[in-house]
């Protein structure tokens, strides 16, 4: 049993982690072929974030779906560096609309190059995954078209924020469908259409995808409280910091307008004040760190893996059904 990709996943099967290992390598190549340019400054910033590492969570997805087909058909790959790619793309982006300073342990592509690079960084590696995409047929087209416009509009929604009347809470679970769930959703689809898998288990590792997405990113929200910034590669807090409202804070908020306590409120007073004062900012990150908000958004990253575990029922009982199981219960390790 050997451990393989994101967090430490085990792999109970020699044949399987020989299969899941050689496409991550396969990938892992195909990610700097793709983020090479005739220009050297384009390679140097293209190649920041991949040769900074990262989880590769979606490409392990591709792998251990494929599994359901032919795990060596000639598609699985490409299609595993397309998702990387367009994933490794949002980043770029999202460090500039956050204003981050560090992404993945190192510094992000804006504090080093600026704004303009980073965003235009982003758009060459959509260019590449679109350059790739094609060769893999229309329907891959269609679906990571649509795919991509769920991603873009759930970024607009979180911008723009709830409609009067509407949950925010509701609201956001589907913001975090389109920006997060969505890709990750694809990323099980891929890795079955590629490899001939049947239309059922297409289909169920598509759903799957979507709801350990939502699982993923409820996880990450709340890293950003609870962990140091050696466990996320990113400064804790920064969501925080910048009036992002993530799971933890919407249910903090709705505590406190539905007759919440004296500490509810408090702490809501602070979140509305100026955390960009590094004081204020710690002193947010502790109260938060012991309120209930945050064991309620860990119960709701418990209930979507919950979800995404039961969605694979159906598929036939074979170690890469244990592994995506397991990558279910890995998901809410991560959210303690």
């Amino acid at each position: 049993m050997t451990a393989v990709g994101p967090f430490g996943l085990s792999v109970r099967d020699q044949a399987l982690e020989a299969d899941v290992q050689t496409g991550l390598a396969a990938v892992e190549a195909g990610l700097l072929d793709a983020t090479k340019s005739d220009v050297p400054f384009i390679t140097e910033a293209a190649q920041h974030l991949v040769r900074a590492g990262g989880k590769r969570f979606r490409p392990l997805l591709v792998m251990l779906a494929a599994q359901f087909g032919d795990p060596h058909a000639p598609g699985v790959v490409p299609s595993a560096v397309v998702v990387e790619l367009t994933h490794l793309a949002t980043l770029y982006h999202d460090d500039v609309m956050d204003e981050a300073d560090v992404r993945r342990g190192v510094d992000s592509a804006n504090a080093r190059w600026g704004n303009s690079v980073a965003v235009l960084t982003g758009d060459f590696l959509f260019a590449r995954a679109s350059h790739i995409l094609a060769d893999l047929g229309p329907e891959a087209v269609r679906i990571q078209a649509e795919a991509f416009e769920r991603l873009v509009t759930g970024q607009i929604l979180e911008t723009a924020g709830p409609r009067d009347g509407r949950d925010p809470v509701e609201h956001y679970l589907d913001v975090i469908a389109g920006k997060t769930g969505s890709l990750i959703a694809v990323s099980g689809r891929f890795g079955a259409m590629m490899s001939g898998a049947d239309e059922r288990a297409v289909d169920i590792l598509t759903q799957y995808g979507e709801r350990l997405g939502v699982a993923f990113q409820l996880a990450d929200d709340v890293l950003d409280i609870a962990s140091d910034s050696h466990e996320s590669g990113k400064t804790p807090g920064t969501d925080l910091r910048e009036g992002i409202p993530t799971l933890p804070v919407l249910h903090l908020r709705a505590r406190a307008a539905s007759g919440g306590g004296a500490e509810d409120l408090e702490l809501v007073a602070l979140l509305d004040g100026d955390l960009t004062d590094d004081a204020r900012h710690a002193e947010a990150l502790r109260r938060l760190r012991v309120h209930p908000a945050l064991e309620q958004a860990r119960r709701d990253t418990v209930r979507y893996a919950q979800e995404a575990r039961a969605t694979l029922g159906p598929l036939p009982d074979c170690y890469a059904k244990a592994a995506l199981e397991e990558l279910c219960d890995l998901v809410v390790h991560r959210a303690g």
